[in-house]
């Protein structure tokens, strides 16, 4: 049996809560859903365009929403897929929208989709976009059936992933699966707090937490102390890409309520990584709050992605990809 799709409660209201919900972490935090989004740039109604798909998941259903940059890159064209587990046929379907009058198509297929437990489908689906005869974007697995769908051609030019943003739930480790660039293979990353017991603990318990972080079941950063190194990051190998890893675990530590750790990828070049490279925080006293920016911001990311038309078509080797992992505990 296939897993139930239906729309869940942060696509139920207006569209701007969509968007407001992935941008505020603490609205995801108290909804305790799951949210993955996709930022993609592609060529659309004659620019160059960000378009994000987000994935939702709560305990029972999932839901999809497909939202194109508007001109000035502040409004948004959106489209929601409402998916009801007891409509079979809305499991596949199509709807359109208007960007700088062209017709825009999202079309799905979702009835035969595997979660496997995730967020997004892993397979036997597919998502494609379509704009002036060409599909600009397509997601899934079943590429050929979507072009028959369709009817339309392969964009010219190939969409390249900008950024994913992930917000997980557990209790002490938190998974997920990322490439690094277009070409290469998935790899699995965990995030790992433990409390070992010291006898130089700040804590008067006795307890010290330390931080996990390993890339394919291979340790890549261990964090000591983390109550005074709660900030910092380190540059890792992944196979023959270069990793910068940011961590931020402030609110894990010190904060209260539904809190999460910041934890951000961001690829870099071989040539230019060194093993040793590493910047920790470290402060004399705990702070009282985690208003400090990380090294690398989302809103930067997409300035920097927001590129013109022109710049896009000699853009292959200048894209800058980044995964933003908010881990939220659940006690």
């Amino acid at each position: 049996m296939h897993d139930s799709i239906a729309i869940p409660a942060c696509f139920s209201s207006s569209d701007h809560q969509i968007q407001r919900q992935a941008d505020e972490p603490a609205s995801v935090g108290r909804s305790g859903q799951s949210v993955f989004m996709s930022v993609y740039r592609t060529k659309l109604a004659g620019q160059c365009r960000l378009v994000t798909v987000t994935w939702c998941r709560n305990l029972l259903l999932h839901g999809l929403s497909v939202s194109v940059q508007g001109p000035e890159g502040e409004d948004h064209y959106r489209c929601k897929v409402e998916l009801k587990p007891w409509y079979f046929w809305r499991k596949q379907g199509s709807k359109h929208f208007i960007v700088d009058g062209k017709t825009v198509d999202v079309v799905w297929d979702l009835k035969a989709a595997k979660f496997n437990g995730e967020t997004e489908p892993r397979s036997d689906y597919y998502v494609a976009i379509v704009c002036e005869d060409e599909v600009v974007l397509l997601l899934g697995d079943q590429k050929k059936d979507a072009y028959r769908k369709t009817g339309c051609r392969p964009s010219l030019i190939e969409p390249i992933l900008v950024s994913r943003r992930e917000h997980v739930f557990g209790k002490k480790k938190f998974s997920t699966r990322v490439k690094f660039n277009d070409k290469g293979t998935f790899h699995d990353i965990s995030v790992e707090c433990n409390n070992s017991i010291s006898s130089n603990s700040i804590n008067s318990d006795g307890f010290d937490p330390v931080l996990d972080i390993r890339v394919d079941g291979k340790l890549a950063i261990q964090i000591k102390h983390l109550q005074w190194k709660f900030r910092g990051n380190e540059s890792i190998n992944v196979g023959r890409n270069g990793v910068e890893v940011y961590w931020d675990v402030h609110d894990w530590l010190f904060g209260s309520g539904p809190r999460h750790g910041l934890f951000i990828f961001n690829p870099i070049p071989s040539s230019s990584i060194s093993p040793s490279s590493s910047s920790i925080s470290a402060p004399s006293s705990p702070p009282s709050s985690s208003s400090s920016s990380m090294p690398l911001s989302y809103q930067e990311i997409m300035m920097n992605s927001s590129s013109s038309s022109s710049d896009y078509d000699n853009a292959g080797n200048s894209s800058r990809f980044c995964l933003f992992l908010y881990a939220w505990k659940v006690e």
